[in-house]
């Protein structure tokens, strides 16, 4: 006969999104896409954005075609005025995550004003304000919610040609810390995951580099190049009540990257 002890136990907190509306930027392909995925996997209703419509349409398409939510809409984060449009037309949404983003690998000495600005403006300033406006929407709709900002083992790590990638994802980890510690009175968190190098249609060209290759092998650990499956784990536990306590932290999935 049991003693109820059974009743007891703590229960797991759900990794299920269900009734959530979730955003992600840069979702036209590689990592975006995959969090777009990932989070209509675990039931949330997700709005893929990009500046082009082809790519996201028929990720939303392919999202659908799989039995989830999804929608595409056509937005360019780096446009502030259209960033402030786009969020106050519509009902909050529980969960962004803040993924476009570029990089522009060259010697420090080389770097122009125009590379300073490009990666800079998109990396910081835009993720900057897609948040900001995302939250203002949470706090006029009295809504909760998680932020999920697509940082890199190189916002806690130097790299070599990765002046300004390393200077905008150190500045995102620190914007982040500080969302935090503002939105925590409000029922909002903000974390950040932190990639190495994940083989995407972007990154794929680089590592036909066989030098690149072995040198980016030889600091990945566990011995491979990352995949987009492998973040799309970190997306849901962050997005869902499993990571209810975690805020103004770093998730880092680089393989043992550093640890060395």
């Amino acid at each position: 006969m049991s003693d109820g002890g059974e009743s007891r136990l703590a229960q797991t907190p759900s990794f299920r999104l269900d009734g959530q509306r979730a955003l992600v930027t840069g979702a036209g392909r590689g990592i975006g896409l995959a969090a777009a995925a990932a989070l209509a996997q675990a039931g949330a209703h997700v709005t893929l954005v990009a500046r082009s419509a082809a790519e996201i349409e028929a990720g939303a398409a392919a999202i659908r075609e799989s039995g989830g939510q999804a929608e595409a809409a056509v937005l360019d984060v780096s446009d502030m005025g259209a960033v402030e449009a786009f969020f106050a037309a519509l009902p909050a949404f529980n969960v962004l995550v803040n993924n476009a983003g570029t990089n522009r690998p060259k010697p420090m000495w080389e770097v122009s004003e125009a590379d300073y600005d490009a990666v800079l403006d998109l990396n910081v300033k835009s993720a900057f304000f897609v948040a900001q406006h995302c939250v203002r929407a949470m706090l006029r709709d009295g809504v909760g919610g998680s932020l999920i900002h697509m940082g890199s083992q190189m916002g806690h790590v130097g790299g070599p040609r990765r002046s300004l990638y390393c200077a905008s994802k150190w500045a995102m980890e620190g914007m982040n810390k500080a969302f935090a510690l503002d939105l925590a009175p409000h029922g909002i968190r903000s974390n950040t995951i932190a990639p190495t190098f994940i083989e995407t249609p972007m990154t794929k060209p680089f590592f036909e580099d066989k030098a690149f290759l072995d040198s980016v092998l030889a600091k990945i650990k566990l011995g491979r190049l990352g995949q987009v499956q492998d973040l799309m784990g970190s997306v849901v536990f962050l997005a869902s009540d499993a990571s209810a306590l975690m805020t103004g932290t770093s998730l880092i999935v680089d393989g043992g990257w550093t640890a060395d």
